[in-house]
């Protein structure tokens, strides 16, 4: 006879091993599932970094200092590598569909987003002719290799081994010259041509490569300056060798480039300034603009927002003036601060060196405040090379990711008595710490994988930085007027980008229309104001990044503050924007939302 009672425990015992081991079961499984597909995922993340690394090897050289490829130079710009791209970033998205995103934990899941975001970037962008703009004077694989020659730069140059590898970069050079060559034949063709003003400051960086002495060429440098570690017989051995590749093939690559470029390509340049002038580039520059901000936004949008920005920003100085005991319009009062003998202070490179060190150390002992983690890799502070200082300005440099290179903020003196000392504070913080500096070394030092190190959106990377900028005065280095003045002006220089990159590629501005803009606005000299007009019209959208970003982040940073009022954290909120590394803007704000819900809870 059953004692029910007995069978009835031992079927309710049965149920409850069920309820306890088959959850149990479940969880093991689907962890195993959660752990395949992670482990999937970050093997197919990593390999398609690599894949990128051999695919841009001065990319990997600049940005990763990844030395496996330092002897590689591929010709970016060439029908069979546009379509090695292409293959790659379908395979690769081929690839991630087949990783599902359920099971992922919260990290891999953001490695999915960010990998399938950013190959639909890229083949959008492969949807437009810009390799027909092969070069211009902001970016030329001949002035960058010549800069990298001397091994001060992204290249090193301490070992026998590593002038080998950059005579075998050097070698090929040649070839992407010519392929330089046939592509803007085939723009001229198409009427995707450089506008005329960026050609006519091209061309002198092309001078400086091809000196009346072969043996003073830009190349040589590293042969004329060798390590201690490098032995005679090596030194003439190397020099022998790079002579021989730079006279016979260098130099008259390059000599051919520049009568091209001055001969037939100059008079075909167009006299328009703005992308949106040449054959599709309207929707080009709508592609720019979403890739660059990482939002919906229209380039019409971006335009208002940019002189509401302007607005806002000029009525704060209008508000500040009478610190200075000035009583005019705001006009005269921005035109008067810009000729103040007291802001230029500085008779060499080396003061200015200084000056941006004395910042340094004032900045350093606030960021604890501000930061829950630091990066362990060094900020230096330098001069840019000399070659660069016509066309380049002030900017950060990564570490290698291995830590055998810091990061560098490269300052640029054409003149140092013209060097303006009130805008300095905001240049550093937002190049330096904890700008630039702070977001790159840190995504390098956290990361799990190596293509999460290494991702980059413009407009979290440079909002970031100009968010930095506005930390001046919780880190108590606006104290002074004309600091905090010079953060204004920087923050109004970055709010008329708005306005000039969409008035230049979609509104049809000119050249000429847009330095006037610029110079009426902000007081820059008629130098300045060319310049940059001339950087936004090589680098469409590019400017666009900085204060949509930075806008986003300050939205962020307010919407955690009324939201969690006094448990709210600033040092937490930076660790939430920084702690994944660069992102789209959207991923962002979806990221800080579940931390203020986690906070909440």
């Amino acid at each position: 006879m059953h004692d029910t009672r007995l069978t009835r425990r031992a079927l309710n015992a049965g149920l409850a091993t069920s309820l306890v081991l088959g959850p149990a079961l479940g969880r093991a499984a689907t962890a195993v599932a959660d752990s395949e597909a992670a482990r999937r995922l970050a093997l197919l993340a990593d390999r398609y970094y690599e894949e990128t690394q051999a695919l841009f090897p001065l990319d990997a050289t600049e940005n990763t200092g990844n030395p496996k490829y330092e002897a590689a130079l591929e010709i970016e710009i060439a029908p069979a590598h546009l379509a090695r791209q292409r293959r790659l970033y379908e395979r690769t998205t081929r690839q991630l569909a087949a990783i599902p995103r359920e099971p992922l934990d919260a990290d891999s899941r953001l490695t999915h987003e960010l990998l399938a975001y950013e190959l639909a970037d890229r083949r959008r962008g492969l949807d437009y002719p810009w390799h027909l703009l092969p070069l211009n004077h902001m970016d030329s694989v001949p002035v960058k290799l010549s800069q990298w020659a001397a091994g001060d730069a992204a290249q090193p140059m301490t070992t026998v081994a590593h002038y080998e590898h950059f005579l075998a970069r050097l070698k090929k050079l040649p070839a992407w010259v010519d392929q330089a060559i046939a592509n803007m034949k085939q723009g001229i063709a198409q009427q995707v041509t450089l506008p005329r003003p960026l050609v006519e400051r091209t061309l002198p960086q092309l001078d400086a490569l091809l000196p009346a002495d072969p043996a003073q060429s830009p190349y040589l440098a590293g042969t004329r300056k060798f390590p201690a570690a490098i032995g005679e017989a090596d030194r003439r051995r190397i020099a022998a060798r790079y002579q021989a590749v730079v006279q016979g093939s260098v130099t008259p690559a390059v000599a051919r480039l520049r009568k091209f470029m001055a001969e037939t390509y100059l008079p075909a340049a167009r006299t328009t300034a703005g992308l949106g002038d040449v054959p599709g580039g309207r929707d080009w520059y709508r592609m720019l603009v979403a890739s660059r901000t990482t939002t919906r936004m229209t380039p019409h949008e971006i335009h208002e927002l940019g002189l509401k920005e302007v607005a806002r920003i000029r009525g704060e100085m209008d508000q500040l003036k009478s610190k200075f005991s000035f009583n005019g319009s705001v006009d005269e009062f921005i035109a008067s601060i810009n000729s103040r003998p007291e802001l230029y202070p500085f008779k060499s490179e080396e003061e200015v060196l200084a000056a941006y060190r004395a910042i340094d150390a004032r900045v350093r002992p606030g960021l604890p405040r501000l930061f829950e983690r630091a990066p362990k890799a060094a900020l230096e502070i330098k001069p840019v090379e000399p070659i660069r200082r016509a066309t380049a300005s002030d900017h950060y440099v990564p570490p290698a990711a291995d830590g055998s290179r810091p990061g560098v903020f490269y300052v640029v003196v054409d003149d140092p008595a013209k060097y303006r000392s009130a805008t300095m504070t905001a240049l550093f913080l937002h190049e330096g710490q904890p700008g630039h500096h702070y977001q790159i070394a840190l995504q390098r030092e956290m990361a799990r994988t190596r293509y999460r190190q290494n991702t980059y959106y413009d407009a979290y990377g440079e909002g970031w930085a100009l968010y930095a900028e506005s930390l001046g005065g919780e880190l108590g280095v606006y104290d002074d007027p004309v600091a905090y003045l010079g953060r204004l002006f920087a923050e109004l220089h970055r709010a008329l980008r708005l306005v000039v990159d969409t008035g230049l590629h979609d509104k049809g501005w000119s050249r000429e229309q847009t330095i006037a803009f610029l110079r009426e606005k902000e007081g820059s000299t008629a130098r300045a104001a060319q310049r940059a007009t001339e950087r936004y019209m090589a680098w469409p959208g590019q400017a666009l990044a900085y204060k949509v970003g930075e806008l986003k982040i300050l939205a962020l940073r307010e919407r955690a503050r009324q939201a969690l009022g006094p448990r709210f954290d600033i040092r937490r909120f930076h660790t939430q924007v920084l702690g994944e590394g660069s992102m789209p803007l959207s991923m962002l704000e979806a990221k800080v939302e579940r931390w203020i819900a986690a906070v909440q809870r």
